[in-house]
């Protein structure tokens, strides 16, 4: 299958190539500047600008690909605050572009979401749950939502993730790298104990992603996590024990300590049934999420120091 894949240098996007090389997948990459991360390997590497609507036309009925995987976002709330009209292009112009193309295609299109479409009041939410985005990012990937299932009703997945984790390209970005960062600056992260995550290793998102490519019958709104809900806290302190680290780096509050806490979504949890007793694929423990994280490369001068 050829695939035409769009945020390969990010965490997800890179998992996703190298699962779908694996799979004997042939892939087409879009990158802006960036280059490939290290050990990720494509078939052909497209250079340009995503939120160019005639570029993307171009290129995609250049390739005219039997599945799209769209994983490119301005993921970071404050980011999409701080440039609104750059972060509305990306995480709604181009998802709604590659459904239409993926309908034109007849091609499947798997999209990746967000459980921040909800306002985590209450939790384990399902694909059939009331969104109620709390910030502008959630806003506008509710509305890429729901442009891309318009736009291709019979082809287009749309796949919300919860918190990932993994090594990042940059090794900075996920859940683990960025306590490392906060460590190596000498500082004591405070984690919330009443705010409910369900993290996911990358990796196993991107094994889901190729699975939706490879079959028929996932149209539609869908949820896919890790296998445990567990508390920022607790995340803290189970990465710790990984890396046998002091249990003294990390310090646990309460959100209702908090000014800045009280504005944090409470939890966030996905129902993933529906969806996991249909794939190969399955979630994973945070344990088995744990084994192949490593120490970040900025702060392992750090680390060794100890």
């Amino acid at each position: 299958m050829h695939i035409f894949l769009t945020g390969v240098t990010g965490l997800l996007g890179s998992a996703f190539a190298r699962a779908a090389k694996r799979r004997g997948h042939t892939i087409t990459a879009v990158v802006h500047t960036a280059p490939l991360p290290v050990g990720v390997s494509v078939d052909r590497i497209i250079e340009g600008d995503l939120t160019d609507h005639k570029w993307v036309l171009r290129e995609v009925l250049d390739v005219f690909p039997q599945a799209l995987v769209n994983t490119a976002a301005i993921s970071a709330p404050a980011d999409c605050e701080a440039n609104p009209e750059n972060a509305q292009a990306l995480n709604v112009g181009l998802p709604a572009q590659l459904a239409q193309l993926a309908h034109h295609l007849s091609a499947p299109l798997v999209h990746v979401s967000t459980d921040m479409v909800f306002d985590g009041e209450r939790g384990n939410y399902a694909p059939t749950d009331a969104p109620a985005p709390a910030n502008l990012y959630g806003w506008q990937k509710l509305e890429a939502e729901k442009a891309v299932v318009k736009a291709a009703p019979d082809f287009a997945t749309v796949l919300r993730l919860t918190l990932l984790n993994g090594n990042t390209p940059g090794g900075r970005r996920s859940v683990h790298e960025s306590l490392f960062a906060s460590w190596a600056r000498g500082e004591v992260p405070k984690l919330y104990t009443d705010e409910i995550r369900q993290p996911c290793l990358a990796d196993n998102a991107a094994e889901v992603l190729v699975e939706l490519c490879e079959r028929d019958g996932f149209a539609g709104i869908r949820h896919w996590a890790g296998a445990e809900r567990l508390s920022r806290w607790e995340i803290g302190r189970r990465i710790l024990k990984h890396f046998n680290l002091p249990a003294d780096l990390i310090e646990p509050v309460s959100r209702r300590d908090s000014p800045e806490g009280r504005k944090r979504p409470p939890d966030l949890t996905l129902d993933i049934t529906t969806l996991r007793s249909k794939l190969k694929t399955r979630p994973q423990s945070f344990d088995e999420q744990l084994d192949p994280l490593v120490v970040p490369p900025p702060a392992r001068d750090w680390y060794h120091s100890l």
